[in-house]
């Protein structure tokens, strides 16, 4: 059934994460014995359910503000049956707000806002939690801005190099790169 989900993002051009990247994340989710997930845009629901199929006692909660993208995540987590595990929400996630406590949280939206993402949403990090965002290369464009053709790429490519150094230099939390897929980070929050 996930072949098809992937099917469809391919059909549609809906970006969802690459397949070794996704796999990194659930062997991550895994190994660390994750069971909240926060992530910021859903899409179509592909990498909520991943998340949510590690284990029976994973909870994903997910933001999407596309209308379109999520009817269609909606309906794709209903055909996995997880409608009880991964809870979907309308709407633009800066305007969001939870007060839960999350092990993990997934951010996977729009490039020019991971900062704001990030710092709106690390308070709902639980003790000892993680905080993992997906392309952090761009295809490649952010090690080699000169291959970025279009004025929004080199948009973006600028405000992803923005978010690096704003990890690489952030005081309360100690970040490393995976290159997998579109290549990932992993901040955790530092402790004295």
């Amino acid at each position: 059934m996930i072949e098809k989900i992937e099917e469809y993002a391919s059909i549609y051009g809906i970006p969802i994460m690459q397949k070794d990247g996704i796999s990194y994340l659930c062997n991550f989710i895994r190994e660390h014995n994750i069971k909240r997930i926060l992530e910021i845009g859903s899409a179509i629901g592909y990498s909520a359910i991943m998340m949510a199929s590690v284990d029976d006692d994973i909870s994903v909660t997910t933001i999407e503000r596309d209308v379109d993208r999520y009817n269609k995540a909606k309906e794709n987590i209903s055909l996995f049956n997880y409608d009880n595990r991964i809870n979907i929400i309308l709407g633009d996630a800066m305007d969001i707000n939870i007060d839960m406590k999350f092990d993990l949280i997934f951010i996977d939206a729009s490039k020019g806002h991971n900062i704001d993402f990030f710092n709106r949403y690390k308070v709902n990090l639980d003790d000892g939690g993680y905080i993992i965002t997906d392309n952090l290369s761009f295809h490649g464009l952010v090690e080699n801005p000169s291959l970025a053709k279009t004025k929004n790429q080199r948009g973006i490519v600028r405000k992803i190099s923005n978010y690096i150094t704003f990890l690489d230099s952030n005081s309360e939390f100690e970040t490393k790169y995976i290159n997998v897929g579109d290549k990932i980070s992993i901040s955790r929050r530092k402790y004295e």
